[in-house]
């Protein structure tokens, strides 16, 4: 049992060691990951479509 409270103790040290991110860090990180999955998902889009038709086209 003693062993517990120590690993929850140090658990709370460590999460005060810890720099939590702004509001805004976290506002511009989930801009750039939202952008970064919509131009990836076009680009996906578009490549499918390319090799679809390509397929299309030979058979």
């Amino acid at each position: 049992m003693g062993k517990m409270v120590r690993f929850f103790k140090e658990c709370g040290a460590e999460l005060r060691k810890v720099v939590w991110p702004t509001r805004s860090d976290v506002v511009s990180s989930v801009k750039v990951v939202l952008v970064s999955t919509v131009i990836i998902a076009v680009i996906l889009g578009l490549l499918d479509l390319l090799f679809v038709t390509g397929m299309n086209l030979i058979f």
